[in-house]
């Protein structure tokens, strides 16, 4: 037990193995869940002039107390209206330019029209810019919009275009390839034998890369032999990542770690103290960076959220790529642990976080009742009901 790596150090090392990737240019269009390469500037004000946030009449604030005589009307993408003298108003609805000689909007339900005059009929009386966006409210040209290293998030990526750009210079997608073996798994959807099982490793580990600026390349289905498996790793050398599912732990029919030795690969380090996930691999195979995941569902899912994905973050240019870990009240009891870092599959709500009662990491039927990952950190004392405890959303 005392030759596996601490989890922190594993994590630090596989970062320190890898770089980030060059930026490119791409539309906005292209660049969901990128990370931006550089500090976008904004390039105009928002909003560019004052306009109204409300459906109203635009005024004076000298004029408050009214009545007032309605000469214009002022639409949303139009030019503003022409300026108001004392005791005007205009008709203005959301989003159009205030006429100058106004400073304050009055909400068309406050008042009351007599053919070409209008009165207010509602107190308070208007506040002075009332229901008037102000220009630069939000921001101006010259602001930094979005710092370097921002995942480009929907709302981001809708702050950078209201900013003024069309381009964004982002980090390039990581490329990679996802190898699951094992001569037990089947094509999803056929029927199985009792030794078989359905490949269900691959299909969530890409599903978990989705959520991140990577493109994956499955082959899966590789069987249990030295050549299949070399085949296999010499095909994936063009892609950044080369990941591989089962196979890395000491048995007869493990072979991913003979593997990659035979084919020159470097290993940085092989066997971490957390639970699940021991038998984790790292290395380098030419360019690529090689992770060795192991081969239980539950084991996949947790080294990809603590290893895999934030290295993609970081090859990719994020500036925060670790988990996230949050705090809640634990709902029961916790032993001890030893000198293995645990996550243990548990559901967070609003009473709290409550583990499940069985931590199997064969079975997926915990793992997708989960939405959190339980972190106990090695040589964590027991903790009673009520205590807090940290954990990842998943």
């Amino acid at each position: 037990m005392s030759s596996l790596l601490p989890l922190d150090e594993a994590q630090n090392r596989l970062i320190a193995m890898a770089e980030p990737l060059p930026s490119e240019t791409v539309p906005v269009s292209d660049a969901k869940s990128c990370y931006l390469a550089q500090d976008l500037v904004a390039k105009r004000s928002q909003p560019a002039a004052d306009m109204s946030a409300m459906d109203g009449y635009a005024i004076n604030f000298e004029d408050r107390e009214g009545p007032w005589q309605l000469v214009g009307e002022c639409k949303a993408g139009s030019p503003p209206c022409p300026a108001m003298q004392a005791g005007q108003a205009a008709r203005i609805f959301t989003g159009a330019l205030m006429p100058e000689g106004a400073d304050t909007v009055v909400m068309q339900e406050n008042v009351e029209s007599d053919g070409e005059q209008i009165r207010l009929i509602d107190d308070p009386s208007p506040v002075r810019g009332r229901h008037v966006r102000h220009a630069g409210g939000d921001f101006k040209a010259g602001d930094i919009a979005l710092k370097a290293g921002t995942r480009l998030t929907a709302a981001a990526l809708g702050h950078a275009v209201i900013a003024g750009v069309g381009e964004l210079s982002v980090g390039r997608r990581v490329n990679v390839a996802i190898l699951s073996t094992g001569d037990e798994l089947v094509t999803p959807g056929t029927a199985t034998q009792p030794h078989q099982i359905p490949a269900s490793n691959d299909v969530m580990v890409a599903a978990l890369l989705d959520q991140l600026p990577a493109r994956s390349r499955s082959i899966s289905r590789i069987k249990d032999d030295m050549e299949s498996l070399c085949t296999a790793l010499e095909s994936a050398r063009d892609c950044d990542i080369i990941v591989t599912i089962g196979g890395a732990s000491v048995g007869d029919h493990d072979l991913v770690a003979p593997a990659f030795k035979q084919l020159g690969g470097e290993t940085d380090f092989w066997k971490i103290a957390m639970k699940p996930g021991k038998p984790l691999m790292a290395g380098k195979l030419g360019n690529s960076l090689v992770l060795a995941l192991p081969g239980n569902p539950g084991s996949a899912f947790v080294t990809a959220t603590l290893f895999l994905l934030p290295l993609i973050r970081y090859m990719a240019g994020a500036t925060n790529y670790m988990p996230v870990m949050k705090s809640a009240i634990t709902n029961s009891a916790l032993p001890p642990t030893n000198q293995r870092a645990e996550f243990l599959r548990a559901k967070a709500d609003g009473t709290g976080i409550t583990a499940f009662n069985s931590q199997d990491s064969a079975k997926l039927s915990i793992l997708a009742a989960a939405n959190a990952l339980l972190y106990r950190p090695a040589h964590s004392p027991e903790q009673e009901k009520g205590e807090n405890v940290s954990y990842i959303e998943i």
